[in-house]
């Protein structure tokens, strides 16, 4: 990076339909009193990724609403019906060409915090093959996941519901694994069951 620190682009993928929350939209849902989506917006934003864009689908307006004021650009994905993997490629299309690095993230991760991003950012150097870091926790990959822009090709031309594990698997030898000291990396929403546990265990009682 010539000494200088690298520009890093968060795409949050927010599009998705919480099929599985039996009609709650799940990035909406409080948590600690904040929606979900604006927890890992925050954490990307105080890790000075810019730009910070939000890919929208499914209730493209409520989920803009909550992020009002938030120093965000939108992405809309019309297709988001089509899965992960869609949304994911309309977020890399709409990337400028001046980033060195897209930080992939899931914006059902409320425990994602600042430093996990960071981590994962200081880790990053293409030209000693650490082209694509990953956070790791008790032995298990997690996200969000940083991508030299090397890679947005291939994540543009992603579609359906297949994510980016893809490239990392097809690119093994570029890949950099950043141990985390939580398991904030692990833990997505995806049920009010398992939005009723997180709650339990961080405020017991």
């Amino acid at each position: 990076m010539g000494g200088r620190a690298p520009r890093v682009a968060a795409l949050v993928l927010a599009g998705g339909r919480s099929r599985r929350m039996r009609g709650a939209n799940k990035l909406l849902s409080k948590f600690d009193r904040r929606p979900i989506i604006t927890r890992v917006v925050e954490a990307a934003l105080a890790a000075r990724c810019a730009p910070v864009l939000v890919v929208t689908g499914h209730q493209r307006a409520r989920v803009e609403g909550a992020l009002a004021g938030y120093p965000v650009s939108w992405v809309h994905n019309p297709c988001f019906a089509a899965g992960l993997g869609a949304s994911l490629a309309a977020g890399a299309r709409a990337l400028p060409e001046d980033v060195d690095a897209l930080l992939v993230c899931l914006a059902d991760m409320p425990l994602i915090r600042a430093a996990h991003i960071e981590g994962l950012i200081d880790a990053f150097d293409p030209a000693a093959e650490r082209a694509i870091c990953v956070p790791v926790h008790g032995g298990r990959r997690g996200h969000p996941v940083l991508f030299s822009r090397r890679f947005l090709a291939e994540l543009g031309a992603l579609d359906g519901d297949r994510g980016a594990r893809s490239l990392l698997t097809r690119h093994a030898h570029l890949v950099r694994e950043v141990e985390a000291d939580d398991d904030g990396v692990l833990i997505d929403i995806d049920s009010p069951e398992a939005l009723d546990r997180l709650r339990a265990r961080r405020f017991p009682g």
